[in-house]
C-alpha cells in the first residue's frame, strides 16, 4: 500500500510534530510582535478594537502568546498551553472577525480571519492528539 494511504505511527509522529510547530510558531511571533509593535499590535491595537484596559492586556496577551507558544514548540505542559491560546483566539475571533462578518460580510470575515480559524482547529488537533513522539512532554512521561 502506498505510504501516502496507509496509516502509520511514523505519519502520526511528523504530522503532530508539524502542526506543533506551526501553531507553536506563530503564536510566539505574535507575542514577541505585540512588544515590538505596540501600537499596531499590542496596546494600541486593544485600545482601537475596544478590549478593556489595553495597557495591560496587549502585554499580557502577549506574554500568554510567547510563553505558550515556546511550550508548544517544544512539546511541554502542551495540554496546558492549549488552553490559554484557545481563549486568546476565541477572544481575537469575536471582537475581530465577527464584527467584520456582520459589517462587511461572509467573505470578507473568511478572508481575514484565515489565520486565527486555522490556530483554532490546530489547537484543538493538538488538544486531541497530543504533544506527539518528539516532545518534552513525552520525553518526561518515558522518564516517569
Amino acid at each position: 500500500m502506498p505510504m501516502f494511504v496507509q496509516d502509520s505511527p511514523r505519519r502520526l509522529f511528523w504530522g503532530t510534530l508539524l502542526v506543533r510547530i506551526l501553531v507553536g510558531w506563530v503564536f510566539l511571533a505574535e507575542g514577541i510582535q505585540k512588544f515590538l509593535f505596540p501600537a499596531a499590535l499590542g496596546a494600541g491595537r486593544f485600545a482601537k478594537i475596544g478590549i478593556p484596559l489595553p495597557q495591560f492586556t496587549g502585554p499580557f496577551v502577549g506574554v500568554v502568546e510567547i510563553v505558550c507558544g515556546a511550550l508548544l514548540l517544544v512539546g511541554l505542559l502542551t495540554t496546558f498551553a492549549v488552553v490559554p491560546l484557545l481563549i486568546d483566539i476565541a477572544v481575537a475571533i469575536a471582537t475581530t472577525k465577527i464584527p467584520m462578518l456582520l459589517k462587511q460580510g461572509f467573505w470578507a470575515a473568511m478572508h481575514e480571519g484565515r489565520t486565527d480559524f486555522c490556530m483554532f482547529v490546530g489547537l484543538i488537533a493538538i488538544a486531541l492528539l497530543g504533544a506527539g513522539g518528539l516532545s518534552l512532554d513525552e520525553r518526561w512521561r518515558r522518564i516517569r
